[in-house]
């Protein structure tokens, strides 16, 4: 039987070299203008290295596995399964850390849970994705790679190339493909409690399910109703078991993401505020602004102005400790939104700060440029706000 690198040491090694490319392009764009970023970014960079010489010679199990028989003698699966549900009780916990994911792929393909090891593996990308640590086409380059390496026709081959094909149709968000695949190599957990490979309620691998079920309902009422964003029909089963598992994914942005589509009303806005505070410049934001626009009676295109609470917090907060008015400038496009309960919050923080001089002067300035622009509806808006402000 032939030795080969096994699958997570195979996917992680792939993956770093995409993620650490991704940042250092990044690195060079901000010219140090972002040290924060950077800050951040370097932290991360670390923590995949670290995780990557922990894959190279940690993880040893066999990816050429026919079946339980041949998998290593030494393999303790109850410390595995141990290990496995620690995990998860982290992420219940709302834990997570670059590399977490990648230890449950690690386990999962040392119990002999190929299909398990991919989707683990693929988590930890989609949580960088979601925070705006990589692209999505590098997602989807890793993911090819895994397919054009595991060709072999035996048990473990076979499996992980479903897998992969079921999580490139996912990515690609081809719904249908996507839920057949997971379907395929998943919908043995249940008829069989008593296996050795065992799946949780909210698994990752459950919530890539429900997901592909929303989506599909979400399409299916869009051709019937014309509205993008019907959400008939209404599936309350998978609506309730979706929401039944937010306390596993509660750091994990598409999770929100996905929720605040096919929800509706003041649910869709929670989990869009929710998505957008656990990763204000991700790739999800943008459309959750847009949900939260819709939902307070403004225009989509409006919603890139929004921001929410916590953000409005962040930015007063990060303005007082630096001594900086002008640090509030990102919040005047909101000020001069039309009413909505994110402006009139933001109005009424910023009027806290009217007795500190060099606030209420910047404010006053801020008012008087505003207010010499009087075609611009959303300027005139402004400075009668800032106007407002400035009477404390």
């Amino acid at each position: 039987m032939k030795t080969k690198l096994n699958l997570l040491s195979l996917l992680f090694l792939m993956f770093v070299c995409f993620a650490c490319l991704s940042m250092c392009k990044e690195n060079d764009q901000t010219g140090g203008k972002n040290l924060q970023q950077q800050a951040k970014n370097g932290e991360a960079l670390r923590a995949r290295k670290q995780f990557q010489q922990r894959m190279t010679h940690g993880f040893q199990g066999s990816s050429t596995a026919e079946d339980l028989s041949s998998l290593p003698k030494e393999v303790d699966f109850p410390l595995l399964y141990r290990s496995l549900d620690e995990l998860a009780e982290l992420e219940r916990a709302g834990t997570w850390f670059q590399g977490l994911a990648l230890t449950e792929s690690g386990l999962r393909e040392n119990a002999g849970d190929y299909a398990g090891a991919v989707t683990a593996a693929y988590k930890e990308l989609s949580i960088a994705y979601g925070m705006g640590l990589i692209q999505k086409s590098e997602i989807e380059q890793g993911i090819f790679n895994v397919i054009a390496a595991k060709n072999e026709e035996t048990v473990s081959g076979n499996t992980v190339r479903v897998a992969a094909n079921a999580v490139l149709s996912f990515v690609n968000e081809q719904w249908s493909d996507a839920a057949k695949g997971l379907e395929l190599v998943f919908n043995g957990f249940d008829k069989n409690p008593n296996d050795f490979i065992h799946d949780d309620p909210d698994s990752f691998n459950r919530w890539m399910m429900l997901v592909c079920t929303l989506e599909k309902n979400k399409a299916a009422g869009s051709a019937q109703t014309g509205f993008a964003d019907s959400s008939f029909p209404e599936d309350r089963i998978t609506n309730a078991a979706y929401k039944s598992i937010r306390a596993r994914y509660t750091q994990f942005p598409e999770y929100w993401y996905r929720g605040a589509r096919a929800f509706s009303g003041v649910i869709a806005a929670e989990f869009a505020e929710n998505c957008i505070n656990t990763s204000p410049q991700g790739p999800f934001a943008e459309e959750c602004r847009r949900i939260l626009a819709l939902y307070t009676g403004l225009k989509s295109e409006e919603g890139l102005s929004i921001k929410t609470k916590k953000e409005i917090e962040a930015v007063i907060s990060l303005s007082i400790n630096s001594g900086n008015p002008d640090a509030l400038d990102s919040l005047l496009p909101l000020i001069g939104l039309p009413d909505n309960p994110y402006t009139v919050y933001a109005v009424g923080a910023l009027r806290a700060l009217t007795s500190v001089p060099k606030f209420r002067e910047y404010f006053n300035v801020q008012a008087q440029h505003a207010s010499q622009k009087t075609a611009d509806v959303s300027l005139r808006r402004l400075a009668e706000r800032l106007t407002y402000i400035c009477r404390g």
